[in-house]
């Protein structure tokens, strides 16, 4: 394929309507993909949590701490991939061959947990998923500034985070569903819930090698024309160079916003995975005479809230070009979820609590990963 021109960049002149059906070609072929990739990652990361009320913890003999080590372990290796996948993405392999290859495994790796026999094997198998599972995030969002500008991003990366309340909502009835084949081929309800969740990110892992484009100059779906544009397009926005130096490194690590940003991240994500995968139990503390299944379904409501409040959040942010606001807005707002929960209030006061808590997770939306792409 022809290289791209080096655009003029004092003088782009992108023709408006050109650029909006260009966005929307890229919003038909990337976000559907990247969204369901971030689905089957999360579901698959959190699903233990409703496993756990089908059986889970007793099947294999684990007390509470057995459990809790369980579902934390993951993010020990989940955390160390994170910049090792990005430095392979952006310098050794392709996006559409990286991205494809982690979700193979992990869809794998999820699959297998469901026929673990034992603590041991529970706990490597989370281990390995967090490992292969890591690099998927950051990645998508790095793979997303390839082709969009920082104005454009807010909104993309807010669908990731639609795809969590999607995957939260999915997990709920899903497990409702496969709940009922508790004893089919003698095998649990939650072995099920496992292997059925894990089985098609297998598939998608597999699809994604020919449906995901790297960059400009591979993106199949679009003209000369249109490539071009794209290039011209990023060039203008942060400049023309991809050459890798440490010196860009040590400056991004000299940088304070880095480590506020992750001070803020870190408490972020102790909120989200701590909310997400204890749900189930937290409403079964909350209405301890419902059956499982229908603690299952009282799940669905609170992530459903919560992608309602992603996409507005993404939207306002987007048109307003304002962060700090709404990330302090919705912090807020999980705040005193919390503190419903923690309450000593009426039960329905606590089911409400974990809606404004699903809502309050947009302060997710102060991601902004193209602020520091060429550190990388």
């Amino acid at each position: 394929m022809a290289e791209l021109k080096n655009p003029n960049l004092e003088h782009a002149g992108f023709d408006k309507a050109q650029e909006r059906r260009l966005v929307r070609k890229l919003d038909l072929h990337i976000v559907p993909v990247v969204m369901l990739l971030y689905t089957l990652s999360f579901l698959d990361r959190v699903n233990i949590g409703n496993a756990r009320l089908y059986g889970l913890q007793e099947d294999l003999n684990l007390d509470a701490n057995q459990y809790q080590v369980a579902v934390s372990i993951l993010f020990v290796t989940y955390i160390l991939s994170e910049l090792p996948s990005n430095l392979i993405i952006k310098h050794y392999v392709s996006p559409s061959r990286w991205i494809s290859i982690i979700t193979t495994l992990w869809g794998i790796i999820a699959t297998l947990t469901g026929i673990t026999q034992n603590y041991g094997g529970l706990v490597a198998c989370r281990l390995l998923l967090g490992l292969v599972e890591g690099g998927l995030f950051p990645g998508l969002t790095i793979y997303l500034t390839f082709f969009y500008t920082k104005r454009e991003l807010a909104l993309r990366i807010g669908y990731l985070f639609v795809s969590a309340a999607v995957a939260g909502a999915c997990g709920g009835l899903l497990a409702y569903g496969i709940g009922y084949m508790d004893g089919v081929a003698g095998l649990r309800g939650w072995r099920w819930i496992m292997i059925i969740e894990g089985l098609p990110t297998f598939v998608l892992g597999i699809a994604t090698w020919f449906v995901l484009a790297d960059d400009p100059e591979t993106a199949y779906y679009l003209n000369a024309e249109e490539r071009q544009m794209l290039v011209d397009r990023k060039a203008e926005q942060i400049g023309t160079t991809d050459v890798f130096e440490w010196e860009d490194v040590r400056k991004g690590l000299k940088d304070w916003k880095i480590y506020v940003f992750c001070a803020g991240q870190f408490c972020t994500d102790t909120m989200l995975y701590g909310y997400s995968t204890f749900l189930p139990t937290i409403i079964k503390a909350i209405r301890p005479d419902a059956s499982t299944a229908i603690v299952q379904v009282l799940t669905i409501p609170c992530y459903a809230v919560g992608a309602i409040a992603y996409m507005a959040a993404a939207r306002y942010s987007d048109w307003r070009q304002s962060r700090g606001p709404v990330v302090c807005l919705f912090a807020a707002v999980s705040v005193v979820g919390y503190a419903l929960l923690v309450s000593d209030v009426s039960s329905n006061a606590h089911y409400a609590g974990c809606f404004l808590v699903a809502i309050g997770f947009c302060i997710l939306l102060k991601k902004d990963p193209d602020m520091y792409e060429g550190t990388l």
